[in-house]
């Protein structure tokens, strides 16, 4: 291994641990990437010292070739850029081979869905639970759940947003919210009939409940915190309650994935990718096209149902005549 740039790799590694703190399991880590490095280029006639942007390429393909994931083969890259960064700083390289070399890309994890009848079950138990309260205070906050899970259905709103709803948002006769999202921006998102029905029902109740003489709240879901409104943290945890009370796992339901629901279920129904990246306040169509794979199977439905080439009696016909 002499001149094969071990020496220097153990001078890097100790550089890490002594001067940057890192942890023992990824100067492993580190260890076992770059004498693997070492090896490959030993194959290819070549070291650490010498390698060029075309090796390490090669070492990357060699790493997907032995079916090694998307995200380990970009922790072996950035453990040979911070590699041949040291080696630079140290005068012992002038260039970086690794400069010049696309990170290998993750494939996009598509996010969580729940089905329309899974939402309908979340929806159903919610309603179930307001009916079975046991005092004034826990139907109260029974009704007000329900009032925020319709709304983050019909809407799509980060959960954030939702339980800072200001008082004012109801302004608009409650056939709309203005929401305000991410960078301070405004967005107007339509409600539904049956979150317009949870919210009268919530609004109800809790006005009833309010002291005499009692202010206006300045926010949509008050609470005696902090921040004067509903945490999301309360939310959350109130929802994988509900959740597994409908018999749903409960890693399966989250505010976030609500969201996803709204969207994905808008998609399958032929909404534009547009209208949803606006209703979802998303800055830049790249985020929206995530849930392209539900108009992917859709079109692919439409194919199958109405293309008459798609047909498996057609296409057994044809076959039969040409053969």
């Amino acid at each position: 291994m002499a001149g094969s740039g071990l020496a220097q790799a153990e001078a890097f590694l100790e550089m890490l641990s002594v001067e940057r703190g890192a942890a023992l399991n990824t100067l492993d880590a580190y260890r076992r990437d770059l004498e693997d490095a070492i090896e490959f280029l030993a194959d290819r006639k070549t070291n650490l010292l010498k390698a060029s942007s075309d090796d390490i390429s090669a070492l990357l393909a060699d790493l997907s070739t032995r079916g090694f994931a998307a995200a380990t083969q970009a922790r072996h890259l950035s453990a040979l850029r911070q590699f041949y960064r040291f080696l630079l700083l140290e005068g012992i390289r002038s260039d970086d081979p690794t400069g010049i070399v696309d990170s290998p890309r993750k494939a996009a994890s598509l996010p969580k869905i729940l089905s329309v009848e899974e939402v309908s079950r979340l929806i159903s138990q919610a309603q179930t639970d307001i009916d079975e309260a046991q005092s004034p205070m826990e139907r109260l906050q029974r009704i007000r759940f329900r009032a925020l899970l319709e709304l983050l259905y019909a809407t799509g709103m980060r959960v954030s947003e939702l339980v800072g709803l200001p008082e004012r948002v109801l302004a608009t006769g409650k056939r709309f919210l203005i929401i305000r999202g991410k960078g301070d921006k405004e967005r107007m998102v339509p409600l539904s009939g049956p979150a317009r029905v949870a919210l009268d029902n919530w609004i109800t109740a809790r006005d009833a409940a309010l002291p005499d003489g009692a202010d206006e709240p300045d926010f949509l879901f008050p609470a005696a915190s902090g921040s004067g409104f509903l945490a999301r943290q309360v939310f959350a945890r109130d929802l994988k309650s509900l959740a597994a009370r409908a018999g749903l796992p409960t890693s399966l339901v989250s505010p976030h994935v609500l969201r996803h629901a709204f969207a994905s279920h808008l998609l399958a129904n032929g909404a534009d990718l547009r209208a949803v990246q606006e209703l979802l306040g998303h800055s830049d169509i790249s985020t929206t096209q995530i849930y392209t794979h539900v108009l992917d199977e859709r079109l692919r439905q439409l194919v199958n149902d109405h293309h008459p080439l798609a047909k498996t009696d057609i296409n057994r016909d044809v076959a039969a005549k040409r053969g």
